[in-house]
């Protein structure tokens, strides 16, 4: 079968668009346009990094409550984006969970933690524990874990089947990824203001009743997943039983304000018909 609503994308005013959906046991509804395209992800690399990161963590090589980035913040308030680090430099802003301050710096301090400690660069050490497990062959990262891999949409197919049905990782860790870390935090989520609360998981953003958002007005409060700067997207809601994938090459602005929401909105309203 494959999603109509799918093709919306082509009416996006992007130069090249591609999007998929995916079940969690695999099964993929459908795609439209280049799926086998790289697309630079921006920060759809984070969930990518987190689940890397979670892997270490039930290898036994690092502890979520581990110190790690500035003083008193641990391996947990980096994935959370608590760590009171500045968006996009090695400065604190603020204590540890007190404010939700997305950081990119607090990623990239992440991956120097991992690496450090098992000894492996952060990039082959996302590729041994979750790239080539999963056949992500399309996959890498050459810079930061905060925004610097590029992807195809057919291989983020695969990372969000995984997320829906974990294999490389325990269930229960997965469920705590996808709960929220330091409820009543508030914070600005990047593009769509300021937030109260601004609800995270860890390494993932978790919908709740955040407005204006950038998934659909029908999207459960269960959605979790990211969005990028350079107009990309993953998002996962259980309540649909289905995962969506949009890779674009043109950066985030008002025009994915504008088209983000009905789209998936198209793409619920279709899954629950079939």
């Amino acid at each position: 079968m494959s999603l109509n609503s799918l093709a919306s994308i082509e009416n996006w005013p992007v130069p090249t668009a591609a999007a998929g959906v995916v079940r969690a046991d695999g099964t993929v509804l459908g795609t439209h346009g280049p799926a086998a395209r790289p697309f630079p992800l921006a920060s759809v690399t984070k969930p990518l990094a987190a689940y890397a990161v979670l892997v270490a963590y039930e290898e036994g090589a690092i502890e979520l409550d581990e110190p790690a980035g500035p003083p008193g913040a641990t391996v947990r308030h980096l994935l959370a984006h608590t760590s009171g680090l500045a968006f996009d430099e090695h400065r604190v802003m603020a204590p540890p969970g007190e404010r939700r301050l997305y950081s990119n710096a607090g990623f990239e301090q992440l991956g120097d933690h991992v690496a450090k400690v098992t000894d492996i660069p952060f990039a082959e050490y996302l590729r041994q524990a979750v790239l080539a497990p999963l056949g992500m062959t399309r996959t890498t990262l050459d810079g930061s874990p905060a925004k610097d891999a590029v992807s195809t949409v057919d291989d983020l197919l695969l990372f969000a089947a995984e997320i829906q049905a974990p294999r490389l990782l325990d269930p229960r860790t997965v469920a705590e990824a996808m709960t929220v870390q330091y409820p009543g935090t508030k914070g600005v989520l990047p593009g769509y203001g300021h937030q109260n609360p601004n609800d995270w998981g860890l390494g993932f953003e978790i919908r709740d009743s955040k407005s204006p958002h950038w998934t659909g007005t029908s999207s459960s409060p269960r959605t979790f997943g990211h969005f990028g700067q350079s107009g990309t997207f993953l998002w996962t809601d259980p309540a649909a039983g289905a995962a969506c994938v949009a890779l674009t090459d043109r950066a985030f602005g008002p025009w994915a304000i504008d088209a983000w929401p009905p789209f998936t909105d198209a793409v619920l309203s279709e899954l629950r018909a079939v």
